[in-house]
């Protein structure tokens, strides 16, 4: 049967069916109705409904949840006005456009226009059946006219917008908009919904990836008729015509992909997180200019949260998800890692809030053995006495240990799972390489210490789903504590053009073996951290936080004020403030406790016959620097802090070898000299 045979059929049909209505109310109302609702692509959206990344259904379509409120009025007014423009009058099938297409069949021998309606066309989506035979269009027409009897106009127009064929595996309205515009269908121009109006009526030969050129001839011929009709003016569609028309598709969204993989995990559907789709766009770009031209086997991470609501700003697990050499799959900012000196701030903060040490303390630095155990400072290096602040700008390694014995590792430990850190350790009993970086953390679990901290020493749980309750939060230190720690880190110098020290609190580390480079740190709104290293745990030779993570951590805290001031907090009321001479008694000095560390001169050896004229090498173990070094009682050298050091002897005879140190301990050795 010809095209103008099946018009003039379906329309002597319907006018018999006028004359037995009840026949044909029993006959639609028998109408079995098809599924209705189809699956959509899961949506991550930020703090703001802005799309942050979607995934495809099941079978490889893109098909987005769409509301009456996401689409632009002109695309609505166009769609009617070129597809159906009785839709908001008839019930389903539309005698009217019928009876014209038929007498313009009959007289041109060929269809000249369609009596399709919109109702029409989503009864054929439903079933995806055939179309072009008697028996197709009749079920077509049938289940229009049931869906127009249960459902509302809008709710037919909604399922039309999702499920209308827009070229390839692209599905209903909402995405095309997203691939072949690559934007929101809420504001369009009249070529782009002249374009989005066109393309379902012949979806693969009008594909704009494909066959550009006959895209833009549908889209130019719906805005001329839209002038026709006065959806638009004369000028408009002459302007729309001139458009560049789209050649190709747009990616879908693909922000904070590690995050919205945590997001998709939880199951179908929409998710809305705190992230901040400009910051969060911002951060990645960071990442990945930071490691431009680094080791591709390099990873990076960011976290950036805000203090007072513990809202995850941002969060980039890795600068490219899909890199294959730097495992850009792996979010770094869940990965166990040894977070090296960043534990220091709350070891010192402990010591503080228990009143062992005040900022203005002294504490030695110099050899120390507890129980087998003799820490070192990272330049090999010993300082003796220096106040606490100090010791802590300098992340030496013994002073923070000697407080972490008088703390016990436990009360650490605890301190931690009070700030919401849920620390890994390699036995059961923590040890006094815990300040160290001697347990296994989160990049994320750090940033919520830090937010601690920044807090007044109140718990700051952070989350990352818009809407969470907030959790309980203990109070990890108290408000003075908090305090001095930050000020004492604000007062650090920051990395080269980073502004002026005073406006962010920070600390850096690095993991033994140079494994993990660390940078965290807090102004008066927000709190970040930045890792850098390899996410198999092997060495990065010559990594350093301060070098290769701080300036990614300022530059982080830069973006998120966006100009803005956030000034570091006042002291409390109760934070004492005043000199060491003021202090009481008790901290004026750090005492020692349990520590053994008598000095000894352990090379050369009692009796060690050496070559005279020669450079002797001179080895020290304990004792405090500075050290002095004396030959046969004369002073060969002063101030020397390393406990290793070259003697210039002469010779040949017997000479006594001295050390004194800072303390007035001494050690000394006969050797011959030949």
């Amino acid at each position: 049967m010809t095209g103008a045979r099946l018009l003039f059929a379906l329309v002597a049909l319907l006018w018999g069916a006028a004359f037995t209505r009840d026949s044909v109310d029993r006959w639609v109302d028998r109408t079995v109705l098809p599924v209705l609702v189809h699956a959509s692509s899961p949506e991550i959206r930020d703090r703001n409904g802005d799309l942050l990344r979607a995934y495809m259904i099941d079978d490889g379509l893109w098909r987005m949840a769409l509301s009456a409120d996401q689409v632009d009025p002109l695309f609505y007014n166009m769609l009617i006005a070129y597809e159906d423009k009785r839709f908001w009058q008839h019930r389903g099938v539309d005698l009217r456009a019928a009876l014209r297409a038929t007498g313009q069949a009959l007289r041109n021998g060929r269809v000249i226009s369609g009596a399709s309606t919109l109702t029409m066309q989503v009864a054929r989506l439903l079933e995806d059946g055939p179309t072009g035979t008697w028996h197709g269009k009749l079920r077509q027409m049938r289940l229009a006219l049931a869906l127009e009897r249960r459902l509302s106009k809008d709710q037919i127009l909604s399922i039309y917008l999702q499920l209308a064929p827009y070229g390839g595996n692209v599905e209903g309205l909402r995405a095309a908009s997203l691939v072949w515009l690559g934007k929101e269908p809420a504001r369009l121009t009249p070529a782009e919904a002249a374009l989005l109006v066109s393309l379902p009526q012949a979806p693969e030969s009008r594909r704009p990836d494909r066959h550009g050129p006959a895209a833009r001839i549908a889209r130019d011929r719906v805005l001329m008729r839209m002038a026709r009709a006065g959806v638009i003016n004369h000028d408009s569609a002459l302007a729309g015509q001139r458009d560049a028309a789209p050649m190709g598709r747009h990616p879908m969204p693909r922000f904070a992909p590690h995050m919205s993989d945590r997001a998709r995990a939880l199951g179908p559907g929409r998710h809305d997180l705190t992230l901040d789709r400009q910051l969060q766009i911002s951060l990645e770009q960071l990442t990945r200019d930071h490691m431009r031209g680094r080791d591709p086997r390099l990873s990076m991470a960011i976290v950036l949260a805000d203090i007072q609501t513990g809202e995850i700003r941002a969060s980039v697990g890795a600068p490219d998800y899909t890199a294959r050499a730097g495992q850009g799959f792996v979010d770094m900012t869940q990965a166990l890692r040894s977070p090296g000196s960043t534990l220091k701030p709350l070891v010192y903060g402990l010591g503080f809030d228990r009143g062992l040490v005040h900022p203005e303390t002294l504490i030695m630095d110099s050899p120390v053995h507890f129980s087998g155990y003799a820490p070192q400072n990272f330049d090999g290096q010993f300082r003796g006495e220096l106040p606490v602040r100090r010791a802590l700008q300098l992340s030496l390694n013994i002073p923070v240990v000697r407080l972490t014995h008088a703390l016990g590792p436990a009360q650490i430990m605890a301190a931690l799972r009070r700030a919401g850190v849920d620390p890994a350790l390699q036995g059961n009993v923590p040890g006094l390489a815990l300040s160290l970086g001697g347990v296994g953390v989160t990049l994320e679990q750090m940033v919520q210490l830090y937010a601690g901290l920044a807090n007044g020493g109140q718990a700051v749980p952070l989350h990352w789903r818009k809407g969470q309750g907030a959790e309980p939060a203990g109070q990890i230190l108290n408000r003075a504590a908090a305090w001095q720690v930050g000020k004492i880190l604000s007062d650090l110098a920051p990395p080269p053009q980073s502004g002026p020290p005073g406006r962010v609190a920070y600390k850096t580390g690095t993991s033994f073996g140079h494994r993990d480079a660390w940078a965290l740190g807090w102004d008066g709104r927000h709190v970040a951290g930045v890792w850098i290293g390899r996410p198999d745990g092997t060495p990065v030779p010559g990594a350093f936080g301060g070098d290769l993570a701080a300036p990614a951590l300022f530059q982080a805290l830069e973006r998120a004020r966006q100009g803005k001031a956030a000034p570091l907090p006042p002291p409390p009321p109760e934070t004492l403030l005043v000199a060491r001479s003021n202090l009481p008694a008790h901290l004026h000095r750090f005492g020692p406790r349990g520590e053994t560390a008598p000095l000894q001169l352990t090379f050369p050896p009692e009796g060690a016959t050496l070559q005279a004229g020669g450079s002797i090498p001179v080895k020290l173990r304990g004792g405090t620097p500075p050290y002095t070094l004396l030959a046969d009682g004369a002073v060969l050298a002063t101030g020397l802090r390393r406990p290793e050091f070259i003697a210039d002897l002469n010779g040949p005879g017997f000479a006594v070898l001295s050390v004194i140190d800072a303390l007035g301990q001494s050690g000394r050795v006969s050797v011959e000299l030949r």
